[in-house]
């Protein structure tokens, strides 16, 4: 029960720091999130791999997936604003 109330305490605090953010720190702010995520990705890939219950291993398998889906759409935000910045028919 009290890591229910931490995750939801911190789902508040971090949607209450994130919109608060100013866009120009928005993509230095999105790196910081895919170092956190590749940390949470480590953490995953052992909770998965080793001998727990069932349920804890579903849960670690959950979290690595969330973890990706916010590397990858990191990823991809953060080169979609990189491309608004070039100048008309430039190429990479």
């Amino acid at each position: 029960m009290n890591m229910l109330y931490v995750l939801v305490l911190a789902t508040f605090i971090g949607l209450g720091v994130v919109t608060r953010v100013s866009r120009l720190l928005h993509t230095p702010l999105m790196s910081l999130t895919n170092a956190i995520s590749a940390i949470a990705v480590v953490g995953s890939l052992v909770i998965t791999g080793q001998d727990h219950p069932p349920f804890i291993r579903l849960m670690g398998a959950v979290a690595l997936a969330a973890s990706m889906t916010n590397i990858v759409s990191g990823f991809l935000i953060t080169d979609r604003m990189l491309r608004m910045f070039r100048k008309p028919g430039e190429r990479k």
